[in-house]
């Protein structure tokens, strides 16, 4: 049988932090007090302008194949999870493909699920891999959501950053992503969109971020609690037996609640999002990083990621390390 086991991880976060007071400092009407207590946010990163997510998505994968010690050349399937893409067309994935060099490769496409993004792309690669169609899959989550925030809306500009993330996921022997659950339930999707689009050289309807906070968080809990506890179960392991909960870095609430639900300490989940925010697609594979450089996460451990974006989509998936 052939397993996808992750090989090597990388990240990437633009510029200097920008805390809470540098947004005050820029107009934002609010407070560090006011962002902290409600999120746990105390800083995040921000692109310079013109720098896209495929050039954010760029450093983070050529991080991870050095992690796995491997060239760009082994590579035969890039996955780009985003929200906000270079262009309209073609993918991110194929732009991430070109600037590594790779010519004549593999498949390369991106994944829309938001912030539950990268989930989406790793169940994938997993079954491309474990099909024996390909041997060696990137799977990036690479935002620069800065560019569609409303910075008078300061319900939503404080919670986001922009960065990427990525895995490299190669066919092993042994097992790797134990289990995968992935779920869409499109009549929530006007609680969190962007409302608008581009049609005859103009954005139609509204382009910035929009999201009803409460409904989000009452969502996210029930939903994080719940795929969580599917993939122990379709592994079946216990749900006391992960070693490391890697969540979607959305509000240190949603986090906490989630890590009650499962009967997980705070010492067992993984939180990045007082450094970094919101950073939708990048938050998981980001904050996955920063637990292997630290030295949290290492080989031998059982790993849960899981996260929930618009749309709403939300899944999980349970990996051995």
């Amino acid at each position: 049988m052939i397993h996808a086991r992750i090989a090597g991880t990388g990240s990437y976060l633009p510029g200097e932090p920008v805390t809470n007071d540098d947004l005050v400092a820029r107009g934002v009407d609010t407070s560090d007090e006011w962002i902290t207590t409600r999120t746990g946010i105390r800083a995040r990163h921000f692109a310079e302008s013109g720098v896209t997510a495929s050039e954010l998505a760029l450093v983070a994968a050529r991080r991870a194949i050095e992690s796995a010690g491997r060239e760009a050349g082994d590579i035969d399937l890039v996955i780009v999870a985003t929200s906000t893409p270079d262009y309209i067309f073609p993918s991110t994935a194929t732009l991430v493909q070109a600037g590594l060099g790779i010519r004549n490769g593999g498949a390369a496409f991106d994944v829309q699920a938001v912030c539950c993004g990268f989930v989406y792309g790793m169940a994938i690669a997993e079954k491309f891999i474990a099909s024996g169609s390909h041997r060696r899959a990137l799977v990036i989550g690479a935002e620069v959501f800065s560019r569609i925030l409303d910075w008078t809306d300061r319900s939503t500009c404080v919670l986001f950053g922009d960065g990427a993330g990525a895995v490299v996921l190669e066919a092993s022997s042994a097992p790797g992503v134990r289990a995968t659950a992935l779920h869409a339930d499109g009549s929530n999707h006007s609680i969190l969109c962007v409302p608008g689009n581009v049609a005859d050289g103009k954005v139609i309807g509204d382009p910035f971020l929009r999201m009803d906070g409460q409904a989000v968080f009452k969502f996210a809990v029930k939903a994080l609690g719940d795929v969580a506890r599917e993939v122990t179960d379709i592994a079946g392991v216990p749900h006391e037996s992960v070693d490391w909960l890697v969540p979607h870095q959305a509000n240190i609430r949603i986090i906490q609640s989630t890590a009650r639900r499962l009967g997980l300490p705070m010492d067992k989940v993984v939180t990045t999002v007082d450094r970094h925010g919101n950073t939708s697609a990048a938050s998981i594979p980001v904050a996955l990083d920063c637990a292997v450089r630290a030295g949290q996460i290492h080989a031998g451990q059982r790993v849960v990621i899981e996260g929930v974006g618009g749309g709403f989509t939300w899944g999980a998936a349970l990996i051995d390390f």
